[in-house]
């Protein structure tokens, strides 16, 4: 997993509320066996109307997607924030995300910002006139060209994995040496456990 640290890039503004995940990826490219390509499904039912958000020239190679509140409500399938990810996103800020969505979202690098809907506003306003956005996560803010500067709460234990790219099994081999450590003592206080599992 490609670890985030500060991302500054154009913004789409898309702002729309309680987008659910069949319109993020709807079922139909569910069926595909790679995660490569998803995001030309991603907002399918929004991109069929030419003058769409996500294919406008100002949206070109934008990192950064402003949502509405209740971001990626539905369906738990984590194909959500694959789409995205496949489409260049690295960060959606919004006032409020479902929870399986930024579950999913987390365990595979897309970070998610929550901010009030005042501040979620005026980033669309920034958006719109196709100025960076800089998003930094070890700083937890969110700063425009204009000097605005938003801070953002993320769990500890989230934000660690992300800067550091680790995805659950990352994050599982990070623990080895102490699982080694572990099995190592064990062996030596509880030598009739630690052999156990070569009896007959």
């Amino acid at each position: 997993m490609q670890p985030f640290t500060t991302l500054t890039s154009r913004a789409i503004p898309f702002g729309a509320a309680n987008v659910d995940t069949d319109v993020i990826i709807p079922s139909r490219y569910l069926k595909a066996l790679s995660r490569a390509g998803l995001g030309k499904g991603a907002f399918a039912p929004l991109r069929e109307n030419p003058d769409n958000v996500f294919d406008a020239s100002a949206s070109a190679g934008a990192g950064i997607l402003i949502a509405g509140a209740n971001f990626g409500c539905g369906s738990s399938r984590e194909h959500a924030p694959w789409a995205l990810l496949d489409m260049g996103l690295r960060c959606v800020i919004a006032p409020s995300f479902a929870d399986i969505f930024a579950g999913n979202s987390f365990r595979n690098g897309l970070l998610l910002v929550a901010l009030p809907q005042e501040a979620v506003d005026r980033l669309m306003e920034v958006a719109r006139e196709g100025l960076p956005i800089t998003v930094d996560l070890e700083a937890q803010t969110v700063t425009t060209p204009y000097q605005d500067r938003f801070s953002f709460p993320i769990d500890p234990f989230r934000k660690m994995s992300l800067l550091e790219g680790l995805d659950q099994i990352g994050i599982t081999e990070k623990l080895l040496p102490a699982l080694d450590r572990f099995e190592e003592r064990l062996a030596h206080e509880r030598p009739w456990i630690a052999g156990a599992a070569s009896r007959p």
